[in-house]
């Protein structure tokens, strides 16, 4: 499928690849590792033809199709299933010139627009376009809105369904559970798993690797090696690689060491002169074998808190949401109530909900998004948040801080109680133009410059980095500092929502590690099975405006999610406009407010499957050249295909909507 002969890539001055001698073969699946700035990206810009070798052959054959995520961030008035719908060019230029001969009432060019829908099997690409949308996250209700209307996370995942649309032999897929929820990132997965093609999988997520990919190709040291397995058996190959090749340099030291010591000893020697050459000649001509370089190891530490009181937090009765008078602020680090809050403190007008967590509201009243919270932390807590994004978990961890006062009930803190926040958007609220020990320095002015340095240090900013400025640092660098900047302050609670975003995987073993000694309590929100699975010991569910314990560990989540088809899920939550009066009584998510009827769900099923079967007998119809014969027939035809198009758009949109209230 692919070859790389002597291959070299180049990017300025710097040398990413040179040596590259492989073959990647149709249908594998592989993950392309290495740590961030090996020429991972690189590579798959190289595949695409966007960057040409420096030396050497990029050998794929000419009718190989390749799709890849968008790198832009589109802002366009396209509804969100037409623009996935745009990823297969052939089908959406055919579904264009049906709609304009229909709208021109050009009969004949209607024939011919179904002839090629039925070649290129455009009647069910509505349908598969609104399969991908609705598996990574985007309720039937946001289908048909303009791609401008989605905030930037949304944009990626539209731009990931569009290269998913897209016909291909080959797929490049860069970092593509970023944005993600754990909910999505496993309906991903198991799109992949069908996936007949090549697939070249860049991520920093081990269980998502391990799970996909058959193959794992390791950038490093400007060498690119390919192992067979996913990544736990690469490192496993990689670790026994490593130990042999030590053990063949240390005997060959001691080899050459024993040689040299006979020719320094005899080499004078007129009996042994010989005996000396003969060995000088042999130590000539011994190949040399590198010592295995250990790979630096990134180590953290949380520092133990100041003060570890047993009951530290608690919200009982709340209601949490988004009140209408509540302005806009900016990510910034503040102190409250003995806190310790770095992160994102925005805040919306709730006649703007946005699309993360979105609902309805007026000027007059409040978002509620969810309702009835009890919840509560104490020392040694280990909790990870399950649940689809938008349905909550960000807005549960901002009241968790006070970030987002409740609109009801009560959120109880200890007086010792100090909180570190890491929140999604963490990262941009550091300050450009400054250093790390600036921003130490901001927090705690009165510490001297090498206790700071001492501090760096172990966070991996050790000497000068300490006083570089962040703007030539990477989205990981930043995402550690952030780290650091938080446990600086000694907290007893982690709040964590996605903080290995910019992590790499050498990083996210690290966090891992802190996290499972440190002593406070910890609520995790992250879309990386490995670490909330070794960090968590409890989960809760945010999902349709609660929150609960889910009695079951992470495999158990995946089976429960595939037994439900996904269909609860992948949504943002409904959301009730309450009065903004305290004493209103709890109001509960229409969704939650009955069970569904049995009955009324199985007629909404039976009559999509009408439906579907009307529709499929008229594009059989319509299929046959001979009906062409009779425009009239022909025009009715059309007619009633569009009409039965419709309804079942409705009575798909009212089936989903009665899974997700079941």
């Amino acid at each position: 499928m692919i070859s790389f002969k002597n291959f070299a890539l180049r990017r300025g001055e710097r040398l990413l690849l040179s040596d590259v001698d492989l073959t990647l073969h149709a249908g594998w699946r592989v993950g392309v590792v290495g740590r961030n700035g090996t020429g991972k990206s690189s590579l798959f810009a190289a595949v695409r033809g966007e960057v040409e070798a420096d030396r050497g052959d990029l050998d794929l054959p000419n009718r190989v199709r390749v799709a890849s995520i968008a790198q832009e961030m589109p802002s366009l008035p396209d509804a969100a299933i037409d623009f996935v719908l745009g990823g297969d060019a052939v089908v959406a230029a055919a579904l264009k010139a049906e709609a304009d001969a229909m709208a021109a009432e050009d009969w004949e060019a209607v024939a011919d627009a179904h002839v090629r829908l039925a070649e290129v099997g455009g009647y069910d690409a509505g349908a598969r376009a609104g399969k991908l949308l609705h598996g990574l996250g985007f309720p039937a209700e946001t289908h048909q809105r303009a791609v401008s209307t989605f905030s930037g996370g949304w944009r990626v995942r539209l731009n990931l369904a569009r290269a998913l649309m897209t016909p291909s032999d080959m797929l490049l897929l860069d970092e593509p559970t970023n944005h993600l929820d754990l909910d999505a990132v496993l309906w991903l997965e198991q799109w992949l798993l069908k996936y007949p093609g090549t697939l070249l999988l860049i991520s920093h997520d081990r269980e998502f690797l391990d799970n996909v990919c058959t193959h794992t190709l390791h950038l490093h040291g400007g060498k690119a090696k390919l192992y067979t397995g996913d990544y736990t058996s690469f490192e496993r190959q990689r670790s026994e690689q490593l130990r042999l090749q030590q053990i063949t340099h240390e005997k060959t030291q001691a080899e050459r060491a024993h040689l040299q010591k006979f020719i320094d000893r005899f080499k004078a020697s007129a009996a042994k002169a010989k005996q000396a050459q003969s060995r000088v000649k042999r130590l000539a001509k011994m190949a040399d074998t590198e010592a295995v370089r250990a790979e630096r190891e990134v180590r953290i530490d949380f520092p133990q808190p100041v003060k570890l009181p047993h009951a530290l937090l608690r919200i009982n009765h709340g209601r949490c949401g988004y009140a209408a008078t509540v302005s806009d602020g900016q990510p910034a680090a503040v102190e409250e109530h003995s806190s310790f809050v770095i992160g994102d403190s925005e805040k919306q007008d709730a006649a703007a909900v946005s699309n993360d967590e979105s609902g309805t509201t007026n000027q007059a009243g409040a978002v509620v998004i969810l309702d009835n919270v009890g919840f509560g932390l104490e020392a040694g807590d280990r909790i990870g948040l399950l649940g689809p994004n938008g349905a909550g978990k960000s807005t549960l961890v901002k009241s968790l801080v006070g970030e987002l006062p409740l609109l009801a009930g009560e959120r109880y803190a200890h007086p010792d109680l100090r909180i570190g926040y890491f929140a999604q958007h963490t990262v941009e609220s550091l300050v450009a133009g400054t250093s790390p020990i600036d921003h130490l320095r901001e927090l705690s002015p009165d510490v001297a410059t090498q206790a700071f340095r001492d501090f760096l240090g172990k966070w991996s900013f050790p000497g000068d980095r300490a006083f570089e400025s962040i703007d030539g640092f990477s989205g990981g660098e930043r995402a550690r500092l952030a780290l650091a900047l938080i446990a600086w302050l000694q907290p007893n609670v982690l709040l964590l929502d996605e903080p290995t975003n910019h992590l790499d995987l050498e990083m996210r073993e690290a966090l891992a590690e802190a996290l499972s000694d440190f002593p406070g309590a910890i609520v995790l929100v992250s879309h990386d099975r490995h670490l909330i699975g070794l960090v968590s010991d409890t989960f809760w569910r945010v999902a349709d405006g609660v929150v609960k314990p889910f009695d079951g560990d992470l495999d158990e989540y995946a089976a429960w999610l595939r037994a439900r088809g996904n269909a609860g899920e992948l949504r943002t939550p409904p959301v009730t406009p309450v009065a903004p009066a305290a004493a209103a009584p709890p109001a509960r998510p229409a969704a939650k407010a009955a069970k569904v009827n049995p009955h009324k769900l199985q007629k909404a099923e039976a009559r999509v499957a009408e439906l579907e079967q009307a529709l499929a007998a008229i594009e059989q119809a319509l299929a046959d050249p001979g009906a062409y014969a009779d425009a009239a027939k022909v025009a009715e035809l059309g007619q009633r295909q569009a009409g039965l198009r419709a309804e079942l758009e409705q009575a798909e949109g009212d089936l989903l909507s009665l899974y997700e209230a079941a």
